[in-house]
């Protein structure tokens, strides 16, 4: 760990591999490296106890560590997408890649764009995070499984059948360990039993939703719906005015969205009404259906900062 002195700066871009951190910070061109483990997370963490806010980038998980060390130390953190970074970049002119110059241009993502910070939700958070995460990859072996057994000879259908027993097995213990693990939580229990108060939402939506999408019922209706990625983008240019198309965000959320909302279509009043408007305005089946989407998590985000239930809420459409 190359460790120098340095004053805390109020802004900080962390580019994370797999065994360093590359830390810029100030108005200079210095970037210092941590190791990216217990020891280094937390020296870094020391030396930013002051920041305003430190941004760093998604990396499919090496990030998680001083995520959490930067967190506990109550240092606001930013997780940003990283072909936002990228963009910013190239239209920026910087179209060399290391990770000492990552670091800076993710210091300058952050003074320009001011990322919000993620909540702290603690250790069990990310515990419940990691079992919705691996409920997912469960369910993509099964599917993978199930193609496999259509076309499988003969003498190879009995260890794919084997294969699907233990997929189920394991699907039946992590859906009772995230139970447990939102039981445990009361705060996370309140917002559970607020989402399945939603009709259209279930047990695996509500959970999805609780794990990744925190900042439900923290931010406005327009950010919420450019988190989740239902927010019509605009192509227009002088007098063409392009489709809207929707586009980023969280594709995890979405999905679970995608399919709460088309049960919501069956069987909630206010979104099965705002979407027999659209249908009977013309608008498409897709395009309709996206509508509901943003429709059913801006009055989710409602009920949830107010702490009460749906059918305590007044919905209007």
């Amino acid at each position: 760990m190359n460790v120098r002195d340095f004053s805390c700066p109020a802004m900080a871009g962390i580019d994370v591999s797999k065994a360093w951190l590359d830390v810029a910070l100030g108005d200079s061109d210095r970037v210092d490296r941590f190791t990216n483990d217990a020891a280094g997370c937390a020296a870094l963490s020391e030396r930013l106890l002051n920041a305003e806010l430190v941004a760093l980038e998604a990396t499919g998980g090496y990030e998680m560590r001083i995520v959490r060390s930067l967190l506990a130390a109550g240092v606001p953190v930013a997780v940003v997408n990283p072909r936002q970074v990228r963009d910013f970049a190239r239209a920026s002119g910087r179209l060399a890649k290391t990770d000492r110059l990552d670091a800076r241009v993710i210091l300058q993502f952050a003074r320009a764009f001011r990322p919000t910070s993620i909540p702290d939700l603690g250790d069990r958070h990310a515990a419940l995070t990691a079992l919705v995460a691996r409920r997912r990859q469960l369910i993509d072996m099964a599917v993978a499984e199930k193609n496999r057994l259509e076309h499988a000879p003969q003498a190879l259908v009995p260890l794919i059948k084997d294969v699907q027993d233990l997929l189920k097995s394991q699907l039946t213990a992590v859906d009772a360990a995230i139970a447990t693990a939102i039981d445990q939580e009361p705060d996370l229990a309140t917002r559970r039993d607020i989402l399945l108060s939603v009709p259209g939402i279930g047990d695996v939506a509500a959970a999805v939703i609780i794990a990744e999408l925190p900042e439900l019922g923290q931010i406005d209706d327009k950010k919420l719906s450019a988190l989740v990625g239902v927010a019509p983008i605009a192509h227009d240019s002088g007098t063409l005015r392009g489709q809207r198309h929707i586009g980023g965000g969280r594709a995890t959320v979405r999905c679970a969205l995608y399919m709460a909302t088309l049960s919501a279509i069956r069987c909630n009043d206010p979104i099965k009404a705002f979407y027999t408007r659209l249908r009977e305005a013309g608008k498409p089946p897709k395009v309709a259906i996206v509508a509901a989407m943003r429709k059913l998590i801006t009055m989710v985000n409602t009920i949830v900062k107010r702490q009460v239930f749906w059918e305590n809420q007044k919905h209007g459409c």
